[in-house]
C-alpha cells in the first residue's frame, strides 16, 4: 500500500518538474529574443532598418546620414515625425544596379477607443539610390519623413 501511494506522488512530482522546465525554457526564449538582428549596413534593407530605428529613437542627426543630399535639402527645419506606436517589418527588397525599392509593412497602433486597442497596417516603399558606392534613401513613406509639408514650405 505504501508503494502504490508513492507512485502517483512521484508521477505528479515528475509532471510538475517537467512543466517548470518548460515554463523556464519559454521565458528564456521570450527574453533572449530582444531586438531584431541587424541587417547588412551596406544593403538597402540595412539602410532602411537603421534609418527607421533612428527616426523611432528620435535621433534626427543619425537618420539624416542615410538620406541623399536632395532629400536632406527638401526641408529647412527637420521635425520629429510621428513615431508613437509604430512597428516596421521588412516585406521585400528589389535591388537594381543604381536604385532599390525596400517594401515594408508599417503597423500603427493606438490605445483607447470604445473597443480597446486598434491597429492600422499599410505597405509602403522606401526608394534608395546608390551614390559613391553607398545606398542612400531618396524618398520615405510619410510616417518616416523628417519634416512636414508645412516645414518644407517655409
Amino acid at each position: 500500500m505504501n508503494d502504490s501511494a508513492t507512485r502517483p506522488r512521484r508521477l505528479l512530482l515528475g509532471i510538475l518538474v517537467l512543466v517548470g522546465v518548460l515554463v523556464v525554457a519559454a521565458l528564456a526564449l521570450v527574453f533572449t529574443r530582444g531586438t531584431p538582428k541587424p541587417l547588412d549596413a551596406a544593403s538597402p534593407a540595412g539602410v532602411v532598418q537603421r534609418y527607421t530605428a533612428a527616426i523611432i529613437d528620435g535621433d534626427e542627426d543619425a537618420a539624416e546620414q542615410y538620406l541623399t543630399a536632395e532629400a536632406r535639402e527638401r526641408c529647412s527645419e527637420p521635425e520629429q515625425p510621428y513615431t508613437d506606436n509604430l512597428r516596421v517589418s521588412l516585406i521585400s527588397t528589389f535591388e537594381r544596379e543604381s536604385s532599390a525599392d525596400v517594401k515594408v509593412l508599417i503597423v500603427t497602433s493606438s490605445d483607447g477607443g470604445p473597443f480597446g486597442m486598434s491597429e492600422y497596417e499599410t505597405e509602403e516603399v522606401f526608394d534608395l539610390v546608390k551614390e559613391d558606392g553607398r545606398w542612400l534613401i531618396e524618398s520615405t513613406p510619410w510616417q518616416f519623413a523628417l519634416c512636414t509639408s508645412k516645414a518644407a514650405a517655409l
